[in-house]
């Protein structure tokens, strides 16, 4: 399609406000975290680390740090399970409410969070209560993964439906166990779409903080509600933006590399 030099003009312009809007904020952020002025007043009367410095030495930040990469880790690990069985069995096999299925699981991402987190509340609290288990934990990465099995899903049946079911067939045929055809053939064709939903799951939970609020019981402190429950405190002020900055860098990482497996995945098949 050809466009005028008007025309990729705007489309420039309205591209650089759109990045702008989402990016300037996050940049500042960032120079906030170097401003020596604990009131954060701008412009930053200088530069310095100090604050990254009391930042490492809190010991509140880094327990919610540590709290939250135990989530991250277990919801991703229950995702990739999950996610990737459903995956297999939209992708490979045809039954009665195979549609349904989908739409049943592709539905949490797009639901409020807040409607997830009362939801997610009230089931606990009927189902588990009663069995002596409360919330904690083990709650948050049930929460958080009702919605990051969505992103291994998405990721593995599309590389599924792009990948002929024949190469099984034909290992099988050839004397393969459908064990030995999966490890042989199978996981090595999806084995970058499983990494890369891996890790868009474990930034998805990562950064969840709506229905961590509704999930996670006494003590339980993940590090975005750290930085909730300490923003409008001023003397942790320049605290909680050395924290942001390092959440936006940690969520940075597997997003970018999701990202390039997924284009390098792309430009392989293509060749």
């Amino acid at each position: 399609m050809h466009l005028s030099r008007t025309a990729r003009t705007a489309l420039r312009i309205g591209a650089g406000l759109g990045f702008a809007v989402i990016y300037v904020p996050l940049l500042l952020v960032l120079v906030n975290s170097l401003n020596p002025d604990r009131s954060a007043s701008w412009p930053p009367p200088g530069l310095t680390v100090r604050w990254w410095s009391v930042a490492a030495h809190n010991s509140g930040a880094r327990e919610a740090l540590w709290v939250s990469v135990k989530a991250g880790l277990g919801a991703t690990a229950v995702a990739l399970v999950l996610g990737t069985l459903i995956a297999f069995a939209v992708a490979r096999h045809r039954f009665f409410g195979r549609d349904t299925v989908s739409f049943i699981v592709v539905l949490p991402i797009a639901l409020p969070g807040i409607v997830t987190g009362i939801a997610l509340n009230s089931a606990f609290g009927t189902v588990l209560e009663p069995l002596g288990v409360g919330l904690g934990l083990f709650t948050v990465i049930v929460g958080h993964a009702t919605f990051c099995i969505v992103v291994v899903f998405n990721n593995v049946v599309a590389r599924l439906r792009r990948t002929a079911g024949s190469y099984e067939e034909a290992a099988m045929d050839l004397g393969a166990t459908s064990f030995r055809a999966f490890v042989d053939i199978t996981f090595p064709l999806v084995r970058s779409a499983l990494l890369a939903g891996g890790l868009l799951a474990f930034a998805l939970s990562f950064d969840e903080i709506v229905v961590t609020t509704f999930t996670a019981g006494p003590g339980i402190e993940t590090l975005p509600i750290w930085i909730f429950d300490n923003m409008t405190r001023p003397q942790q002020a320049p605290v909680v933006n050395v924290v942001a900055a390092v959440l936006v860098l940690l969520s940075v990482i597997p997003i970018y590399l999701a990202q390039r497996l997924s284009a390098d995945t792309a430009t392989s098949s293509r060749v």
